[in-house]
């Protein structure tokens, strides 16, 4: 048991074990806080947009918020382990709630120059980072307290953050349209409290104990103390790991040209060719469909999915189409249709992909491997926004849709081509000899 598990259960909860309470609460939370997230991912990008005029400050915006997200969820594992999941969690969320909040009280006051909302979405991000190191280990520990599959775990955590999106991106797009961006954006502050507040009340600590190793914690190597050591040893089972550490390069390379598209392209899309933001949230919201229809069917279906096959599949009709479709055609109905299509192909990734590594990864190491896992799967993002902003002022809107489209092909091809990815449909070996015997 970790230092940071042992002190997690100071608290005398009487919670029995199978109660799906605390996994629910967990999820609920999650979803809120993507509910907030949703919106503000559009209302911010939106205000550096119309009060700069600049891609660029756009994608520059959008890099600052991302780049201490990554990095502080790639290290924070240890901390969040050694502090405790759950008090990590509701700090980090605390934390984003009061930075995200000065945002609209600058506006307010007049006082919100671009260089303040740099830096406060930039500490917001790493508040977050913080907060979701603890999130990802937190998911199989109140699974197994539960009693609930690893595929419908992740399933369950992949729906409430497609839902939330669902229901954040045409809100927000509706909301900066009737009270402006700001207001969105203390939205966002708000359901950063609540989800703090909800996994406070919803999650006992007797629930983040429960380890879903069936071996002993003596049948592998011990866990690493401090800091360092920790931090090493999970940045080492992802290096021993071909098919994890596969499944970080292809999100990386798809998740910056995703955030391109999201942070950059689509806004200057919707503002040159609809010049409405509805438009912002009518897209979102069509691909938010398609990706919670997505994971809903990958969380009924569980384990009857050939893994392989449906994430190869998912990442190739979920990645280049809408990029193509944005730069064809300047109407909303064929765009909110391949949006919608791309959404249900690349819903059924993310709980597929979650049960493959709460499968792979002992508990002793999740703290540490999953924030580094996620963050390396990420570490794209903040590029992204970069990216787009400087192709859409460098060559054109249109030009900067085909080549990020054409980008996201060929990185989609790279689960039919490399063998490593054979082992998403292997029967999960024993946790122990996973670093050891990589795919």
């Amino acid at each position: 048991m970790t230092q940071g598990t042992a002190h997690d259960t100071a608290s005398g909860d009487r919670l029995q074990p199978g109660s799906r309470l605390p996994l629910g609460g967990l999820v609920l939370a999650y979803g809120i806080s993507q509910l907030g997230t949703a919106m503000s991912g559009l209302a911010i990008p939106w205000l550096v947009l119309v009060t700069t005029g600049s891609a660029a400050l756009t994608g520059l915006a959008g890099f600052a918020e991302m780049a201490p997200y990554v990095a502080f969820q790639a290290v924070s594992g240890p901390v969040a382990d050694r502090a405790g999941l759950r008090r990590s969690c509701v700090t980090g969320n605390a934390a984003a709630a009061v930075l995200v909040g000065a945002i609209p009280g600058l506006y307010a006051l007049g006082a919100l120059s671009f260089g303040p909302l740099v830096a406060l979405v930039a500490v917001a991000g790493a508040a977050r980072g913080v907060a979701d190191a603890a999130t990802s280990p937190l998911v199989p520990r109140t699974a197994a307290f539960g009693g609930v599959s690893n595929e419908r775990a992740a399933g369950m955590n992949s729906v409430a953050q497609r839902t939330g999106m669902l229901a954040g991106l045409p809100l927000a797009g509706v909301l900066i349209a009737a009270a402006g961006p700001a207001v969105v954006v203390l939205v966002d502050a708000a359901t950063f409290a609540i989800a703090a507040f909800g996994i406070l009340i919803l999650i006992p600590s007797a629930a983040v104990r429960v380890s879903a190793d069936p071996q002993p914690d003596s049948a592998g190597p011990p866990a690493a103390r401090g800091y360092w050591p920790q931090l090493r040893a999970g940045m080492a089972f992802i290096r021993a790991d071909r098919l994890i550490a596969g499944i970080a390069l292809m999100v990386a390379l798809t998740n910056l040209l995703d955030q391109s598209l999201s942070s950059v392209l689509v806004p200057v899309w919707v503002r040159v060719r609809l010049h409405q933001p509805v438009g912002l949230g009518l897209i979102g919201g069509a691909l938010s469909i398609g990706l919670v229809a997505g994971a809903l069917a990958a969380t009924w279906l569980g384990r009857r999915l050939p893994r392989r096959v449906t994430c190869a599949v998912g990442f190739l009709l979920g990645g280049s189409p809408l990029f193509i479709a944005l730069a064809v055609w300047s109407a909303l109905p064929p765009v909110l249709i391949v949006a919608v299509l791309s959404g249900i192909a690349a819903g059924v990734l993310n709980p597929i992909i979650g049960a493959v590594t709460y499968e792979r990864v002992p508990p002793r190491l999740q703290a540490s491997v999953l924030g580094a896992f996620r963050s390396s799967a990420w570490i794209g993002i903040p590029f992204g926004s970069l990216l787009g902003g400087a192709l859409t002022e460098g060559i054109g809107l249109r030009n900067a849709l085909l080549a990020t489209g054409a980008a996201m092909f060929a990185a989609t091809l790279v689960p039919f081509v490399f063998p490593a990815w054979r082992g998403l449909d292997r029967p999960a070996g024993n946790y122990s000899g996973a670093a050891e015997r990589p795919s």
